[in-house]
């Protein structure tokens, strides 16, 4: 371990499974102190149990992240926690339900594309003043590779996706001068509970997948957090507005 986040304050939305987990477990063993926010309760307690077992500081806070009071809370919450918010990892997302355009339910878009879009929104606004104050901070939105590119059946995902790269963009230009980057992460296939759900629904579909990958296989949440890892440090210090691609070579054909 090389500790090169120690004293840091990192938070991560949607921590309670997946890439937020990984990520989270991830930046606390580089000695950074972890604020887990979901609305799954249980999976974050045991998010922030995985970190203490390995001798990390961590903790958990409920957070519903389309309601700007209740992040407002969870930012407030790393500042009487932690003192301080040096990394924002604003994860939280959901992926909707697989229809034609024309026959995607209207309640479903708005579920999208309030907690995937408007829920990152209000992230940064309640993330960036404390950053300001700082004169310090790194945030990373999880977009997807369906934010570079169309998704066929996924309409309210893919808008939101290409919503989030959008806000990345704006926000870094907006608060470089106050020394804060912001970036994102773009991964397509990737090993989460998300990602079984639908391989579960559908037998075939990993095998689909995966032959769409020039690499031939799906990506992992450990490669997401390292390079959630490395968009943090310092050695990612130029860097800001940048959308990483992760997705295997998927953009490359």
């Amino acid at each position: 371990m090389t500790h090169q986040f120690s004293g840091k304050v990192a938070l991560v939305t949607g921590g309670a499974s997946g890439l937020g987990r990984v990520s989270a477990v991830a930046l606390a063993r580089e000695g950074a102190k972890v604020i887990v926010s979901d609305v799954a309760v249980t999976g974050g307690e045991t998010t922030v149990q995985m970190i203490k077992e390995e001798g990390g500081l961590a903790t958990f806070i409920r957070a519903d992240i389309t309601k700007s009071d209740e992040v407002e809370a969870m930012v407030g919450a790393a500042i009487q926690n932690f003192g301080r918010l040096d990394f924002a990892l604003n994860n939280a997302g959901i992926d909707g339900v697989r229809a034609r355009i024309a026959n995607y339910p209207e309640d479903v878009w708005h579920q999208v594309i309030n907690l995937n879009l408007t829920g990152v929104f209000l992230c940064l606004k309640h993330e960036l003043p404390i950053m300001v104050k700082q004169g310090s901070g790194v945030i990373i939105n999880m977009s997807s590779v369906a934010g570079v590119t169309g998704f066929p059946g996924h309409a309210a995902y893919t808008a939101s996706k290409h919503g989030v790269i959008g806000l990345t963009k704006t926000a870094a230009i907006d608060y470089s001068k106050a020394g804060i980057r912001v970036n994102a992460i773009c991964p397509a296939y990737t090993r989460t509970p998300m990602l079984d759900r639908m391989l579960e629904q559908t037998p075939d579909l990993e095998a689909k997948l995966i032959s769409r990958v020039p690499l031939r296989r799906l990506g992992t949440a450990e490669e997401i957090a390292q390079a959630v890892i490395y968009l943090f440090s310092d050695a990612a210090a130029f860097i800001t507005g940048h959308s990483l691609v992760m997705d295997g070579g998927i953009l490359a054909e």
